[in-house]
């Protein structure tokens, strides 16, 4: 199920101040960027960069996702493994906020986000 009108707003809001916080400089962005997507009632934090063998071609490269449980009300934590499977961030697989979410990735206590 998405999101509704009002949990969207507000979760675009806290996106956009966390991606403002994290992004590169400017004259680093078209080398390596951050972004966010909302799809369902996930969203996904991942790196915009170029393709190696062709920097023509810009790609997404996923590295965290939340997922919103709203029969319990927690978002629920996700890694990509090497396999490129998600698996849930057992340190702490799940968070009341999604400010709570956004702090673990940025700490990566474990190196399972950033590496």
């Amino acid at each position: 199920m998405a999101f509704d009108i009002s949990q969207s707003a507000e979760i675009v809001q806290t996106m956009e101040e966390y991606i403002a916080f994290v992004r590169p400089e400017p004259d680093i962005r078209p080398q390596l960027d951050i972004g966010y997507e909302l799809k369902g009632n996930s969203v996904f934090l991942f790196e915009i960069r170029p393709v190696w063998d062709n920097p023509q071609e810009i790609r997404r490269y996923p590295y965290a996702k939340t997922t919103f449980i709203k029969g319990k009300n927690i978002w629920k934590i996700y890694w990509m493994r090497a396999n490129l499977k998600w698996y849930p961030y057992n340190p702490r697989p799940e968070v009341k906020t999604l400010k709570a979410f956004l702090k673990i990735v940025e700490e990566d206590a474990y190196g399972c986000f950033k590496g």
